[in-house]
């Protein structure tokens, strides 16, 4: 195999993490990679620090018992192709052993599309399996330049009702779901994954919109629930960014028990988490 060595140093991408050994983000052990940069403002959001596309110095406040500390922390980093390429590259091994691969996330990676696009296409190079964890709110265009290198769309999907989605989440509901319809009907791999709030979409009205939209594609995906945790809320506290979430506990996964039922008599394959 004949692999390219990237020269161009004028394309870069703003990462804010990068998770190793990852086991939830697709399937096998995977390298997560998550990009700053999102055009989304869900309330729930856990990734505060994944809003703005650039490299940004927050105020971190941190607490040592009952002792608050703050220091100010730098938030994201530039990587060229071939450093990111190299990064990746790093865990091969337990890519080939454990049928993994890369995912990238964020934040929202489609907002970062030319490096996106060529990431992607450097590892499909490599053979390292690919998948992309996004909100899906992003032109056509985008998608037609990534997606024959995606293996796997893990595909958020947050709220059926559009005037619910855009106070949750500022944005309509209209283009993700005619992404999803799109990206179903070429028969890409999709993995839904529902961010179950109570008190924001956990309602029975949204769950049999969400069943009803996912009969018409054409083939069933698999759908991960994921309970709300209050992760979100304590980064907002840290780095100092207001929060309109309530202080909520987080949600049991024996709460997630109806949910995981209905879609399972209508014969889907449901887990918790991942």
């Amino acid at each position: 195999m004949v692999l390219r060595i990237y020269k161009s140093e004028t394309m870069q991408a703003i990462v804010f993490d990068i998770k190793r050994y990852a086991v939830h983000d697709g399937p096998g052990i995977r390298t997560s990679v998550f990009f700053k940069g999102c055009p989304l403002r869900c309330v729930w959001c856990h990734n505060p620090e994944s809003y703005k596309a650039g490299i940004e110095s927050i105020c971190r406040t941190n607490r040592m018992g009952d002792v608050e500390v703050a220091d100010v922390a730098e938030i994201g980093k530039s990587y060229s192709l071939n450093q990111l390429i190299s990064e990746i590259e790093n865990d091969q091994l337990f890519f080939d052993e454990s049928g993994g691969g890369v995912t990238f996330s964020g934040g929202e990676p489609l907002m970062q599309i030319d490096f996106l696009e060529a990431i992607l296409k450097a590892c499909k190079d490599r053979e390292i399996h690919t998948a992309l964890d996004t909100t899906a709110y992003a032109s056509r265009e985008k998608l037609d330049r990534i997606v024959g290198n995606v293996d796997l769309f893990l595909f958020d999907l947050k709220h059926m009702l559009d005037v619910d989605h855009l106070k949750h989440t500022g944005v309509s509901n209209q283009l993700i779901l005619d992404n999803l319809k799109y990206l179903s009907e070429k028969g890409k791999q999709i993995i839904i994954r529902f961010p179950m709030i109570p008190g924001y979409n956990d309602t029975k009205e949204n769950i049999n919109l969400m069943l009803d939209f996912l009969n018409q594609l054409p083939k069933k995906p698999e759908l991960h629930i994921l309970p709300y945790h209050r992760t979100g809320h304590d980064k907002f506290r840290r780095f100092g960014i207001e929060s309109l979430m309530p202080d909520i506990p987080s949600l049991l996964e024996s709460d997630t028990v109806w949910v995981q039922a209905t879609f399972r008599n209508s014969g889907y394959s449901v887990s918790i988490g991942g």
